[in-house]
């Protein structure tokens, strides 16, 4: 205790010290936030003089107002790819209405939705402003705008859209002299002239007329909100296209108009519950299209106002398009007359896309047949129907090779099979080819391993690799998707996935506008999507069997195929339900719609063919010839562009090689060097994938041994040759050269010698000889005879001398013996086999009149023309011709199956088909 102690007076002085310190420790903080406030000041004036300096410079350079530009619409320049003026838009469906004819309605709505202190501000709301500034700093800047009535005249009417601090202080400037020249009724006026409502309708009073048939004083209250919730994006808000949007957007304006007191609740709700479509009209059925350009310049419109806050009717823009005028009028030119393709109903409906595949730039669109409006429906954008096997390469093939590295030999069984539900699952044809590669699987669009791929990638994966290929699926993927089912795709969207697997892997959004240049000549480039999508090794895999598609006798897209171009492609069809077809009498060949999707190096086209089918009217099907219409479109588009641009091949990039494979080998086998060219299939592998056993079965084989010599007396050169190994199917090659020439094939056959009559004295002759033994090729004999400078020709002596024949006598022509004249006849007339043999001096060819590749009569096995045209033994019925469609019809309702190959007979055992059955 004593320690603890301390006496009055230290504890006065204790207390006195903490005191001043605790008087002293205050006055270090409040200095603090002087010098704090003193430096905020600072850079306050700062930023004053600085922003005041640069709001000077901007207004400086803001421009006059214009009583013209402020009443008047500006016309837009369409221009082609290469700068050409295509067309003008902008003067057209324009309306103009006073001020005292707008209803108060539809004043109220406006004022409710854009601008409820229009009234009041001087141009600038500065209330709105101040919360803008707050929302911008913390969501960035133009995340929230705070323009008034006043603001959005200026801005259509002299500046640009772009959310820049320029911009912002010019707009604000020009306003408030707007505000001081005109009315607020004027400025009002102003505004519901000049904004834009979609569907070619600018200003309030076309727009009523459009839409609903009406003038203003007419419309009701649910009819003015739709109407005034458009401008803030017309195209999104679309009721034709998109309702759903309309309604949430007509119901903001509805309960906005509730907020500012100017409707009651039981109003807004009465309204808000009336159907979107309610009192809509068909629009434009006044206007005929009659050009070429419309589909295209309907693009244009749309694309550019996804661009941003553009309007082509009024903002006075000069657009740079990419559309190939040469070609966007040959596709409109083949869709509406019969000059190339012959179509059996003007009903029949057709829309095209042609894409650059290496930009994704839209080249020409076909938006239908016979269309009578513009900015009407277009069948190559809006229409979106089931794809059927067109999805193939995209949902199934691609991603397999993607993701599990699969070769375009990798084997599938081709068998009896379900889904994993237990449906049965069929192909087109009825039957099962066994064991086969995928690059057969997809020529013929064999339904089971598309399937069974399909499974081994995964449906997860199949569904992000094609969505990353512009084709999204909005809900989880089914196994009928391996075969068309459950998405519907339109021919712009189905011609940017392909055009992928044409570009080594890179996707580019297919795109109508290059850029735009604004009225004060700032230039907005358009930024389109390009992405790489597969690996290289994956897009030139794919491209490789689609070839096969076009080109292979069991191929499905013969008929689309160019020979003078390499190109890729695959064909489609759907079906239609069982009750369908029974309702509307359809037969079993008949299919709903049909497909063609493909692409060169320079070029991508997908077409679709059908018809529209409205509910409630008799259905209409594509017969046996129509299917292959968009067959015919896709050949004869690509032929007319391939005459202006050369086509290259498709590289094979590094990540590929290609082998040799042993036929039927499973797994895989590598050919040696002594493997008959017979034996081997050359397939593409992704580089570290490819097999690495290789065959013993075949050795290296014996060459023959050969002799010539030259005959003085008979001046003829006798060549033999031998060959003690070989059997009874050894053939031999002779080909000879003179004086070091090009050499040529004397003859393909089994004898061991052959005579040359009557050479040319001096020259030097050299032969060599082949043996062939069960399609295997030994390697050259080879020899040379010399022929002397003047070779000797016995004279005729007295006793020699030849005397006039007696009559019926001929000395040239000895009677045959008895068994010979047939053999003289094989001689001269062997054609298939020895050609003309020894009688060079009467058909001067050497020898070689019959076909050296064994097309003449001497079939080597290959029904009568060596080039593999006779029966195959892999497609059933060796045909060639064109394909015989329709298919099977005892599948599931809700599948669908493939496109059936040409060659295999159309069984028809049940009439109730697969209802998005690929049919070909």
């Amino acid at each position: 205790m004593a320690e603890k102690y301390n006496t009055r007076e230290e504890r006065r002085k204790q207390g006195q010290t903490q005191k001043k310190e605790q008087n002293k420790s205050p006055k270090k903080p409040t200095n603090m936030l002087k010098r704090i406030f003193l430096i905020l000041v600072t850079f306050g004036i700062i930023g004053l003089v600085a922003g005041g300096a640069a709001m000077a410079y901007f207004i400086s350079d803001a421009p006059e107002l214009d009583d013209k530009l402020l009443k008047d619409p500006v016309t837009s320049k369409i221009l082609d790819e290469n700068g050409k003026l295509l067309a003008e838009i902008g003067k057209e469906n324009r309306d103009y209405v006073n001020y005292e004819d707008i209803p108060d309605l539809v004043e109220e709505a406006f004022l409710a939705t854009e601008d409820s202190r229009f009234y009041e501000h001087h141009g600038v709301d500065f209330l709105r402003l101040g919360s803008a500034v707050i929302a911008n700093v913390k969501n960035g800047f133009g995340s929230e705008g705070a323009s008034t009535l006043t603001q959005q005249v200026i801005k259509r009417s002299y500046l640009t859209p772009d959310k820049t601090i320029k911009r912002k202080v010019q707009e604000m400037w020009l306003s408030i002299q707007l505000e001081r020249k005109y009315t607020k009724e004027e400025i009002f006026e102003m505004y519901v002239n000049k904004i834009f409502f979609a569907n070619r309708a600018n200003g309030i009073l076309t727009a009523s007329q459009t839409y609903y048939g009406k003038d203003l004083n007419e419309l009701k209250l649910n009819e003015a909100a739709m109407l005034v919730g458009l401008p803030q994006s017309p195209s999104r808000y679309d009721p034709y296209k998109y309702p759903e949007r309309a309604k949430e957007r007509r119901d903001i304006v509805l309960h906005l108009m509730n907020k500012h007191g100017y409707i009651t609740e039981t109003e807004m709700k009465n309204a808000q519950s009336i159907d979107i479509t309610e009192g809509l009209q068909e629009i434009d059925k006044s206007q005929i299209d009659t050009t070429a350009y419309d589909a295209f310049i309907d693009l244009v419109i749309e694309e550019v106002g996804d661009m941003g806050d553009y309007n082509v009717f009024t903002d006075g823009l000069e657009i740079q398009t990419t559309i190939d005028k040469d070609a966007q009028e040959y596709v409109y030119n083949m869709l509406n007359s019969d000059e190339i393709i012959n179509y059996p109903s003007k009903d029949l409906q057709a829309g095209v896309t042609l894409l650059d595949t290496e930009t994704g730039e839209i080249k020409a669109v076909g938006g239908g047949r016979n269309t009578t409006v513009k900015r009407g429906w277009n069948y190559a954008t809006d229409a979106k129907r089931s794809p059927g096997s067109t999805i193939k390469p995209i949902l199934d093939y691609g991603p397999a090779v993607e993701y599990l590295n699969w070769s375009t030999y990798h084997q599938i069984k081709d068998e009896e099979y379900t889904y994993s539900n237990g449906t049965p699952l069929k192909n087109a044809s009825g039957r099962h080819y066994g064991t086969v590669t995928t690059r057969e699987a997809l020529a013929r669009s064999l339904n089971i391993p598309a399937l069974k791929t399909l499974q081994a990638v995964g449906l997860d994966r199949a569904r992000d690799f094609a969505t990353d290929l512009g084709i999204p699926f909005d809900k989880e993927i089914t196994e009928s998707a391996a075969l068309g089912g459950g998405k519907d795709v339109s021919t712009l969207e189905l011609a940017g996935a392909y055009s992928s697997f044409g570009n080594n892997g890179i996707y580019n959004e297919p795109h109508s506008v290059k850029k735009i240049v604004l009225r004060d000549k700032t230039t907005i480039k358009n930024k389109t999507e390009s992405k790489p999508v597969m690996k290289d090794s994956t897009a030139f895999i794919v491209t490789d069997m689609l070839k096969s598609v076009m080109k292979e006798p069991f191929g499905t897209g013969r008929l689309a195929n160019i020979p003078s171009l390499p190109v890729a492609g695959k064909t489609g069809s759907t079906n239609f339900t069982p009750e369908q077809r029974a309702a509307n009498n359809i037969p079993s060949s008949g299919v709903k719609d049909s497909w063609m999707a493909g692409y060169t190096t320079n070029y991508t086209v997908a077409v679709w063919a059908g018809y529209d089918n409205a509910s409630g009217e008799q259905m209409e099907y594509l017969g046996e010839s129509s299917q292959r219409i968009p067959k015919f479109i896709f050949k004869n588009l690509m032929e007319h562009m391939a005459q202006s641009k050369e086509t290259k091949d498709f590289d094979q990039p590094d990540s590929v090689v290609k082998v040799g494979v042993i036929k039927g080998s499973n797994p895989a086998v590598k050919a040696n060097e002594y493997t008959p060219s017979s034996k081997i299939t050359y397939e593409y592998y992704v580089k570290g994938h490819e097999p690495t056993q290789v065959t013993t079965e075949y050795e290296k084989i014996d060459s023959p041994g050969i002799n010539a010599s030259y005959n003085q007396e008979s001046n003829e050169i006798n060549l033999s040759w031998s060959y003690p190994k070989g059997n009874g199917n050894t053939q031999f090659e002779v080909k000879m050269s003179v004086d070091g020439g090009a050499q040529s094939v004397l003859k393909r056959s089994k004898d061991t010698s052959l005579t040359i009559p009557n050479p040319t004295p001096g020259s030097k002759y050299t032969f060599s000889v082949v043996a062939l033994v069960d399609n295997q090729q030994s390697d050259p004999a080879s020899t040379s005879v010399k022929i002397p400078a003047e070779a000797v020709v016995p004279e005729d002596t007295e006793d020699e001398k030849i005397e006039d024949p007696a009559e019926g006598e001929n000395p040239e022509q000895e009677t045959p013996a008895e068994g010979e004249e047939d053999k003289q006849d094989e001689d001269k007339n062997n054609n298939g086999e020895n050609g003309n043999k020894d009688n060079n001096d009467n058909n001067g060819n050497n020898g070689n009149n019959g076909n050296n590749d064994n097309n003449g009569n001497g079939n080597n096995g290959n029904n009568g023309n060596g080039n593999g045209n006779g029966n195959n033994t892999d497609d059933g019925n060796g045909n060639n011709g064109e394909d015989v469609e329709g298919g099977d019809d005892t599948t599931d309702p809700g599948t669908v199956e493939e496109e059936k190959p040409v060659e295999t007979p159309d069984p028809d055992p049940n009439p109730d088909p697969d209802p998005n059955q690929d049919t070909e």
